[in-house]
């Protein structure tokens, strides 16, 4: 079976773009809670109005992302060494495709809010596993947030933590590794997929 590598998109891919305070505090959520599970706690008229704001943020983010240096070239070295890529996502699958279609970025499958349970579960790894014909146990999720290391750990794969936020150092302890760069995520891929 082959490895699939999944990639988070805002701050793992793209350079981080969604200012995350900002958010909350237009819609008068607390600051330091998850926004989309705090959305969840909001009547349908307050939630509708927070997915307003929200797309907001993410279409303003997608016009605007970069990449992080070495993206282009880590995504496209994985591909030619046969691995299957993804991109895993907490955005909507409208902004999520707007960025990749940018950067010219091309990956095997994606898997966004809009297809149900999100990260940290393990479901959304597990079903991006499944669909490539992937061993979990033999891929890889990377990431820039404690969310993505709990959702690949969760799911049995490797983890990498790309520490391209302050924040990031927090959870470093729960990586298999920590890199600052997305190209140094390829020689410990194939070395441990060889």
């Amino acid at each position: 079976m082959r490895s699939a590598i999944i990639f988070d998109l805002d701050g793992t891919i793209t350079r981080p773009c969604l200012d995350f305070d900002a958010i909350r505090r237009e819609m008068g959520l607390p600051p330091g809670r998850p926004i989309l599970e705090e959305m969840d706690t909001l009547s349908p008229r307050q939630r509708a109005e927070a997915l307003a704001v929200l797309d907001r943020h993410e279409e303003r983010a997608a016009r605007e992302s970069t990449l992080h240096d070495g993206a282009s070239e880590t995504i496209a070295e994985l591909h030619s060494q046969g691995h299957a890529v993804a991109v895993l996502t907490r955005n909507v699958r409208k902004w999520t495709r707007f960025v990749l279609e940018k950067h010219g970025i091309e990956v095997d499958a994606i898997r966004c809010r809009d297809d149900g349970i999100i990260k940290p579960s393990p479901l959304p790894v597990l079903e991006l596993c499944r669909e490539l014909g992937a061993a979990p146990g033999q891929s890889w999720v990377i990431g820039d947030h404690r969310f993505d290391i709990e959702s690949g750990r969760q799911a049995g794969t490797r983890t990498i933590l790309l520490l391209s936020r302050p924040e990031s150092r927090n959870c470093a302890n729960l990586a298999d590794y920590a890199v600052r760069s997305l190209p140094e995520i390829v020689p410990i891929v194939l070395s441990l997929n060889t």
